[in-house]
């Protein structure tokens, strides 16, 4: 397995689970970490074995935002090129369902582009580009003890990285404006009624609840079907009706001819357990 600097990799069946890991600092977002969530999302694509990749934190945080250092660095370069990002290049496309690539760019479009489910998993705080990170997966969960906050506008800062846009599509214009503009702090319940998170699991159970669901996409669904579906969602925002509904109908019959679909067809008559090979 390769090493990662902090960031933890590890597999728990057909799950991904990458772990934040920089716990004394509430795993403030730093260069390093940066570059290694690229390069492990990368290594869980290439995993045929790999189904389903869960993004959390270690200790009680999920990501307290940038590292405080790295923003003194850029006042101290007076906004030249920022520390941090990776220069490393992987290739995400997937060839399943339309291309997203060119909608999504800057340091983490690549997580749009990954065509395995990514499930964030907020066990505690998520702040400032913590939280941006947390909005590019495709589902988020959240620890009934979670705290929230954007926090750019309290660092005389603006809506990053794409949040103006991700944020907005999940829980509207109204309530993004107040999160970004007020900079204040909100907990799990108030995230899950507005539509940020998925859904709040108690805190004491919490990643048993989130590697359940993890376990549930990855042992009984098509991996293929996610991939074409996921494609599908981020593509969407940029079609009109009729173009999503063609992108539908080609998709359907390219299913047709799948393993996935026969196999969907087949356990289904027999009654057992589905073997998807992702095909």
């Amino acid at each position: 397995m390769a090493e990662y600097e902090d960031l933890l990799y590890e597999l728990k069946g057909r799950v991904a689970v990458l772990t934040l890991n920089r716990p004394d600092r509430l795993n403030a977002w730093t260069g390093a970490m940066e570059r290694s969530v690229k390069r492990a999302m990368a290594a869980a694509v290439a995993d045929d074995n790999v189904r389903v990749i869960v993004l959390t934190g270690a200790g009680r945080g999920f990501c307290a935002g940038a590292d405080m250092g790295l923003l003194q660095q850029i006042e101290a370069r007076k906004g030249e090129e920022r520390p941090g990002a990776s220069e490393e290049t992987f290739d995400f496309a997937s060839g399943l369902g339309p291309d997203v690539s060119p909608h999504y760019g800057g340091r983490f479009g690549y997580l749009l582009q990954v065509k395995k489910p990514i499930i964030a998993a907020i066990n505690g705080p998520a702040a400032g580009l913590g939280l941006v990170v947390a909005l590019y997966a495709d589902i988020r969960f959240a620890g009934s003890e979670a705290k929230f906050t954007t926090a750019f506008a309290s660092r005389g800062l603006i809506a990053e990285h794409g949040v103006s846009w991700l944020l907005p599509q999940l829980v509207g214009p109204a309530h993004a404006l107040d999160l970004l503009m007020s900079a204040r702090k909100f907990m799990a319940d108030e995230a899950e009624r507005i539509g940020l998170v998925n859904r709040t699991f108690p805190q004491e159970k919490f990643m048993a609840n989130v590697m359940d669901y993890a376990a549930m996409l990855a042992e009984t669904v098509s991996p293929r079907s996610m991939a074409v579906m996921k494609a599908q969602i981020w593509k969407a925002p940029f079609q009109s009706f009729d173009e999503a509904l063609a992108t539908a109908d080609a998709e359907m019959q390219k299913s047709f001819a799948s393993e996935d679909f026969k196999e969907g067809v087949t356990h289904f008559v027999e009654k057992r357990t589905p073997n998807f090979t992702g095909r």
